[in-house]
């Protein structure tokens, strides 16, 4: 049978549009859940609803899915700030990744990446790009700072601005120690000033 068109019609279920979003969904679920060696393509499938042949025709092995759910982990901002001076913009970043990193979700994130890095390259190319996201956002924060006149030292170094925080949250992730709260955020602005301001 021809349509009118002059092609075959196709045969089967038509594909679910909404098939491959949720299929990461549950990869991301389940990889902060369980790490890359507790998830399995027969739980995703079922979470997701879908058979594993839809999985394998879309990612032909599970370290692709995860790397593909880990690479939608990863494409998260914590927003900008100008706020008009400094210390304001940082503490908004710091409260809002304090925020975050008390969430289930992010504490899950920062142990699946360190586990995750030291299984698969791929992963440390992930965090390096969010890292380096961040340290543009706090470069331009202080050329704001320079511009309005604010006392910052020519020495203030963006990139040690955030590996020093970011270091405090892997630590405090991989030894259980409890999370600096957003109440700390003034604590460790007051900490960064001394290092940046004149």
């Amino acid at each position: 049978m021809e349509t009118n068109s002059g092609e075959r019609p196709r045969r089967g279920r038509p594909r679910d549009p909404e098939a491959e979003p949720r299929i990461r969904r549950y990869a991301v679920q389940l990889l902060l859940e369980r790490g890359f060696d507790g998830m399995t393509v027969d739980d995703v499938a079922e979470a997701a609803g879908v058979g594993k042949a839809t999985i394998y025709r879309r990612w032909a092995s599970k370290e692709l899915l995860a790397n593909d759910a880990m690479a939608q982990m990863f494409d998260i901002e914590i927003p900008d700030a100008d706020t008009g001076s400094i210390a304001g913009d940082l503490r908004q970043v710091y409260r809002d990744a304090l925020i975050f990193v008390n969430s289930k979700e992010g504490i899950s994130l920062i142990r699946l990446a360190v586990s995750e890095m030291n299984r698969d390259e791929q992963f440390t190319v992930f965090y390096r790009s969010f890292l380096q996201r961040r340290i543009a956002l706090t470069a331009a924060a202080l050329e704001r700072a320079r511009r309005r006149g604010e006392p910052i030292r020519a020495s203030a170094d963006p990139v040690l601005m955030v590996q020093w925080l970011a270091g405090v949250l892997i630590v405090r992730a991989l030894t259980g120690e409890k999370m600096p709260s957003v109440d700390d955020a003034d604590h460790l602005v007051a900490m960064t000033m001394r290092c940046i301001a004149e």
